[in-house]
């Protein structure tokens, strides 16, 4: 993608000692949107996300993703020779992402203490499973655990199944969501009001527990613990996926009664209007089990592409259950640019979602996919930093980059 306009973000540095999942899509969103992402990896390993999941010819494709648009640079921050590179890299930049556990940039003799002495308008995002505080600070956290001990997979899944957890990195990206602005408020307060530096505190499990709606207060006020329910949902009805006459599946979402009532006309049901069973929204929820029989003899009838026909024509809420195929193949997803081609020198071609939200006068864009490890040590090192030959040498010669 070429695009001329600078992003909004142009001009902040943003620093990524982060790995895997959650840090790391922090500095994609920055980087997409035009902030200098400057991700610091082991040089003996790098960033475990360039082996994880899906490969092509070695070349993972994770990485590819989440290090779209960053400049990566090797270094061993353990060491006391690296933590000297690191406080000075902190110097430059305006935001520090880390995500490694508790306690470990401390024992690194770079915390927050230290480094905001190095840079007192430094803003630095601290990330962890549980959070800098608390009886499991310490505990090693990923996704998974957050995703169950956040009442998320309780809710998930059929009331005659297990606690069902989500195929991908869900509690992972809700994180990096919430964590994205609350750096833009911190950036906000810094550079609009005046104020300085500041580090924010991000677990893993609290993101995903406040989406879950308002579970805290029904339990507290009507004593209930919402569980299972499939696709359906407790407070409306039609709501599940149906499968059509030709063996595709279609999603229903009527949450309103309007909703409801267009649905009736699309399945050529208009009198269930006035059906008791099913005229108002409390006692369709009390019938729902008819409700989803009379809805499905009608999908066994018609191919997905008659129901979508009716559902349009009736103005009713309905949407096809789309795999990756259908959406790259989808006229609307098209017509939005929601993903694009970037050439690559591991992959070639290659399609990936592009930047968003839409900006009219500051877009986002996807200029490169993940570079190789260590690929910007000379442009940050000897260009930004001003090392000079013999000092580069030097951390070379011992592992430092």
């Amino acid at each position: 993608m070429t695009n001329d306009t600078n992003g909004p973000l142009d001009g902040l540095v943003v620093l990524e000692a982060g790995s895997m999942i959650s840090g790391p899509t922090v500095g994609r969103f920055l980087a997409d949107f035009g902030a200098t992402v400057i991700k610091i990896e082991h040089p003996a390993f790098g960033d475990h996300i360039r082996r994880f999941g899906p490969q092509k010819d070695g070349v993972g494709l994770w990485h590819k993703y989440l290090s779209r648009n960053k400049q990566s640079i090797t270094l061993n921050i353990s060491t006391d020779e690296g933590a000297a590179v690191f406080e000075d890299l902190v110097g430059e930049a305006d935001l520090l992402i880390e995500n490694f556990r508790p306690g470990t940039l401390e024992r690194w003799n770079v915390g927050w203490e230290r480094l905001s002495e190095v840079n007192d308008d430094l803003v630095m995002l601290r990330m962890s499973g549980f959070g800098q505080t608390g009886p499991y600070a310490e505990r090693p956290g990923f996704g998974t655990l957050a995703e169950a001990m956040s009442g998320f997979a309780y809710l998930n899944g059929f009331p005659d199944s297990p606690p069902l957890l989500p195929p991908t990195g869900l509690a992972d990206n809700i994180a990096a969501l919430f964590s994205t602005f609350a750096v833009m408020f911190a950036l906000y307060h810094r550079d609009v009001h005046g104020g300085g530096g500041q580090y924010i505190d991000t677990s893993l499990i609290e993101p995903i527990f406040g989406l879950l709606g308002p579970q805290p207060l029904r339990y507290d006020q009507l004593g209930e613990i919402e569980s299972r329910s499939g696709n359906r949902s407790t407070s409306s009805a039609p709501r599940n996926v149906y499968r059509t006459g030709d063996d595709r599946w279609v999603a229903i979402s009527a949450s309103a009664q309007p909703l409801a009532e267009r649905t009736f006309d699309a399945i050529d049901r208009p009198d269930l209007k006035d059906d008791p069973r099913f005229e108002t929204n409390e006692d369709r929820l009390e019938h729902v089990d008819e409700l989803d029989a009379v809805i499905q003899d009608w999908m066994d009838d018609h191919s997905r592409e008659e129901v979508l026909d009716a559902f349009e024509a009736a103005d009713a809420t309905l949407a096809p259950v789309y795999n990756v195929e259908d959406i790259l193949n989808d006229e609307h997803y098209a017509a939005r640019e929601a993903f694009l081609t970037v050439d690559d020198p591991d992959l070639g071609e290659a399609v990936v979602q592009n930047a968003f939200p839409k900006f009219s006068e500051t877009p986002g864009r996807v200029d490169h996919l993940g570079p190789s490890l260590g690929e910007h040590n000379d442009a940050v090192y000897r260009d930004r930093l001003g090392y000079d030959e013999s000092v580069l040498s030097d951390l070379e010669a011992e592992d430092v980059i």
